[in-house]
């Protein structure tokens, strides 16, 4: 059977870590590992985890200490020291839950491609805090690709399944990166550009909570305002200028036309407006919705990107 690691990252997040350990418990596909780094909680999340352990088979599941520098470098140091073998990877949130057959799914999912290199998401159903659905998430209205991840994350990281050859690239490339916004959105990335596949299962397999300490979150139209404000004020570009460096450093990794739509991008992003309107062309970005697309080219138009 399949063997898959999961990284979990863990920050005062008592409240909501016994479902979602009773989820990865109740699992179809049994054989899989549970790594998780614990972010310095000033809550009981050790106890919840500590008990945890206990109740598996030894060895299944592990603790380790997180850096206590945020979500974003918490999976990355879980990245950075998993003992990957051939092993296929999946990343976990503490306050989500999953579908009793998400592992199987990904899993079915991924041993269909062709390509070895390849990673998986799901579609979701995002609830209030007590579990109870909103919605579901959007899903892709043009293919995935590395075009697209320049500019849009439409994979989420508490969904993500990666093969093994996957996997192993992501740990390499993250041994030379430097910062990045997200490790969700630089995985996307670096699996595309080095011409893998990416795959979002239009069949919901996680119930993403929503609550007051989500560190991303998907409020929808209550949390717009904020958005705009961030984006207005560089945030975007601030992100796009940490992703093209991240990118950068392991270019050699890439594929010669992914290289060189980085490197237009890249150039894009210090040049004068007209020069860069230039570049952003070269490159093929591109947005999933008319909408993303013309909100783009607004924030270039306005000098915010």
């Amino acid at each position: 059977m399949l063997d898959v690691l999961i990284l979990m990252a863990t920050h005062n997040g008592a409240r909501f870590l016994i479902d979602q350990f009773a989820s990865i418990a109740a699992q179809s596909h049994t054989a899989w590992r549970l790594l998780i780094s614990d972010d310095a909680s000033t809550d009981h999340s050790r106890q919840v985890i500590d008990q945890f352990i206990r109740a598996r088979p030894p060895g299944q599941v592990a603790l380790l200490q997180g850096p206590g520098k945020g979500a974003t470098k918490n999976f990355r140091s879980l990245l950075r020291r998993a003992d990957l073998e051939n092993s296929f990877l999946a990343f976990s949130d503490q306050d989500d839950v999953w579908d009793r057959d998400h592992l199987s799914r990904a899993l079915d999912s991924l041993s269909r491609l062709s390509d070895p290199l390849a990673i998986y998401g799901c579609r979701m159903k995002i609830c209030d805090e007590s579990l109870k659905p909103v919605r579901l998430s959007a899903l892709p209205s043009a293919p995935l690709g590395f075009r697209n991840a320049l500019v849009q994350n439409m994979l989420s990281g508490n969904t993500m399944v990666l093969t093994p050859p996957a996997a192993h690239l992501l740990q390499r490339a993250e041994r030379r990166t430097g910062p990045m916004p997200v490790h969700d959105w630089w995985a996307y990335q670096m699996i595309t550009g080095a011409g893998g596949r990416a795959v979002l299962d239009p069949v919901p397999g996680i119930l993403y909570r929503q609550h007051d300490s989500n560190v991303i979150g998907m409020g929808g139209l209550k949390r717009l305002p904020a958005r705009i404000r961030r984006h207005l004020g560089g945030r975007y570009r601030s992100w796009a200028q940490q992703n093209s460096a991240a990118l950068g450093v392991c270019a050699d990794l890439l594929t010669p036309e992914n290289r060189r739509s980085l490197d237009a991008f890249t150039k894009a992003l210090s040049a004068p407006l007209p020069q860069k309107i230039a570049q952003l062309r070269r490159s093929g970005i591109y947005y999933q919705t008319r909408r993303d697309h013309l909100a783009f080219w607004l924030l270039v138009a306005l000098g915010r990107f």
